[in-house]
């Protein structure tokens, strides 16, 4: 037997079971950037300040929107979730095989668990918030206890059915409840974000000017992009006191503007008619463009002599948009068209081979072009099975909507994961898989809904989560089923849970049978596979990784992600399996060849004492796995 006082197997603790602790990280990132402002672990405030100079604004009237519970919004953001992702592999579609994620879950909760496995993963979020008209659902987020209060909401835990009430105008806080719900979930999402990746929020006047205000300060001002107007209806509501609202707006902001490029929109066939070849150039189809303009330019006052001899000056007013030389620089490179008989007005020929390839994105899109609220209603009604008309979503997003804005945020070329954490319907699961299939991409969706209650119960849907799920089912079934091979097919469900590993919650009156109660550190009811996928979460291991199992000494391994992460959660371990069970995972390990540094996680209660831990620590340690928890 090894010494095992030279080995130590570290034990997961509670904070071990907590999502990412993001003041953790950002004080890690102030000590590599700003080390002398630290004086015995704390930060200096004064040394900062004279660090920064100018940088600081110490005024007490900063610009800004400030509201009642703007501290705690952001201090909800940086409180790590004690909650975890359970598989639902029942209830998915191709399971072992598919990419795509759907959660089941609170999305503050859920985008706090998600932040070590997809930050700076994702390329592209959309969302499509409530847009506080007093009769949507606000989620009454609260500091410390905001799983709790979730359970608690799907009957998990405590009350069954626990509600709250809508936000209306009534409640004194109608803005501020807004504010409060979407202030920390933008700012988790945008963690997620590549550098270069891009959001687009959809929202109405209701709200847009807090919304502006909020995003400006998260994303950075420098960073806004555009904002789109959506026609989303296309005949005037008569019924209106004042003007019939016939538009939605969607707010563009990239993650660091510098390097975030829109991908260029398809021509249509429209436009690319305006493109031909009148005079059999060599160069291929062109069309022709305005040679003047208003603005004034003091090489752009001459005249020129067409083929017929027909002199053309610039007009009152406008000037020539090259000076003389380059104009004639021009005409001899046969860029210039006087028209058929030579005799028009000269305008400039551009061809279609050296234009970009696309077009540029426009902020207006009518409903021609992108769709309307009663096509997306359409469409949720023939992707759904539903019994009572009063289910259909009102503020349903039509696909070709989205599927515009993926074209913009995303490329085929690229497997770019799509987040949307206010997924309602599906709809964004449905144009991804669309678009895929149009141009043969390979983009992920990630889509987080809470499970609440639909207006009527229907048979397949009790809640706007199931009623999700049953979409994106029959979208695979209708358009995937008859074209098997074809990329964006199935999905994962995970649901939110607390967390699988006990917290530490002793009681003072009876400490003995606390620690009695504490030799098993796991939930109870767990499955193995719950326990592994939390470990990947906390990790920080994609959601989608491959796991496989071996049976060793009569233990099941398992190894995940291609080795970056072994697991054995088998209730018990002998002395006697201690190297066996060892020798087999480094043989495993040897031959995966793992790109980054393995860590190898057992149960706790597994060992029978602790020198069969240190054991087993120690021959991992002596063939390369320096990393061994204990759970």
């Amino acid at each position: 037997m090894l010494n095992y006082r030279d080995h130590i197997m570290d034990k997961m603790t509670e904070q071990d079971g907590a999502s990412l602790n993001v003041v953790g990280e950002n004080i890690q990132a102030l000590k590599i950037i700003f080390p002398e402002a630290f004086t015995e672990d704390k930060l200096d405030f004064d040394v900062l300040r004279q660090l920064l100079g100018d940088a600081v604004d110490e005024s007490e009237e900063k610009y800004g929107l400030n509201w009642h519970g703007k501290k705690k919004a952001r201090q909800i953001a940086l409180t790590p979730s004690t909650g975890t992702l359970r598989p639902c592999p029942e209830e998915s579609v191709d399971w072992d095989t598919t990419q795509n994620l759907f959660i089941e879950g609170d999305n503050l909760e859920v985008l706090k668990l998600l932040q070590k496995s997809y930050a700076n993963k994702v390329k592209m979020i959309y969302i499509d918030p409530p847009y506080n008209t007093g009769k949507e659902f606000i989620y009454p987020d609260k500091y410390q206890d905001n799983l709790d209060t979730y359970l608690r909401y799907t009957g998990q835990k405590g009350e069954e059915g626990f509600k709250t009430s809508s936000n209306t105008e009534s409640s004194g806080r109608y803005h501020t409840n807004w504010l409060n719900m979407m202030y920390p979930r933008l700012k988790l999402a945008r963690n997620l974000l590549k550098s270069d990746g891009v959001i687009f929020i959809s929202i109405d006047d209701n709200e847009m000017n807090n919304l502006r205000k909020i995003t400006d300060e998260i994303f950075g001002i420098e960073n806004f992009v555009a904002t789109i107007i959506w026609q989303k209806v296309f005949s005037p509501k008569n019924t209106a006191k004042y003007f019939s609202e016939d538009h939605d707006y969607i707010l563009v902001y990239s993650k660091q503007k510098e390097i975030w490029e829109p991908q260029l929109l398809p021509r249509s066939e429209e436009a690319k008619d305006r493109y031909t070849n009148p005079d059999n150039d060599p160069r291929g189809p062109w069309s022709s463009s305005d040679l003047t303009a208003r603005n004034y330019y003091g090489d752009g006052q001459y005249e020129v002599t067409g083929p017929t001899g027909k002199i053309f000056g610039p007009g009152k007013g406008r000037y020539w948009r090259q000076n003389f030389n380059s104009f004639k620089e021009l005409d001899k490179d046969n860029r210039i068209w006087w028209g058929k008989d030579g005799g028009n007005m000269p305008r400039l020929k551009r061809f279609l081979s050296e234009v970009k390839d696309g077009v540029v994105p426009q902020t207006l899109l009518l409903h021609t072009v992108v769709g309307n609220t009663q096509e997306a209603k359409k469409e949720l009604l023939e992707f759904s099975e539903f019994e009572e008309t009063e289910n259909v979503l009102n503020s349903v997003k039509p696909t070709r909507l989205l599927r515009h804005l993926l074209k913009i945020g995303t490329s085929p070329k690229n497997e770019n994961i799509v987040l949307d954490f206010f997924a309602g319907s599906g709809p964004m699961a449905h144009a991804v898989m669309l678009q895929n299939f149009d141009d043969g991409g390979n983009r992920k969706f990630i889509l987080v809904q809470l499970p609440e209650k639909l207006p009527k119960e229907e048979a397949s849907a009790k809640t706007i989560a199931d009623l999700a799920k049953s979409r994106i089912r029959n979208v695979i079934k209708k358009i995937y089923g008859k074209n098997p091979g074809k990329s964006g097919l199935g999905f994962k469900l995970f649901k939110l849970d607390s967390s699988n590993i006990r917290a530490w919650n002793p009681d003072r009156n009876d400490l003995e049978g606390t620690l009695y109660e504490h030799t098993e550190h796991l939930a109870p009811n767990r499955s193995e596979e719950d326990v592994l996928y939390e470990l990947l979460l906390k990790r920080g291991v994609d959601l989608t990784v491959p796991i496989e199992s071996k049976e060793m000494t009569g233990k099941t391994v398992y190894s995940i992600g291609y080795g970056v992460l072994f697991a054995c959660l088998d209730s018990t371990i002998s002395r006697d399996e201690i190297e066996y069970l060892a020798q087999g995972i480094v043989a495993w390990h040897k031959d995966l060849a793992p790109a980054s540094d393995t860590q190898v996680v057992f149960r706790d209660s597994a060992f029978i004492d602790d020198v069969a831990k240190t054991n087993m620590t120690a021959i991992l340690e002596q063939n390369g796995i320096k990393h061994v928890r204990s759970l």
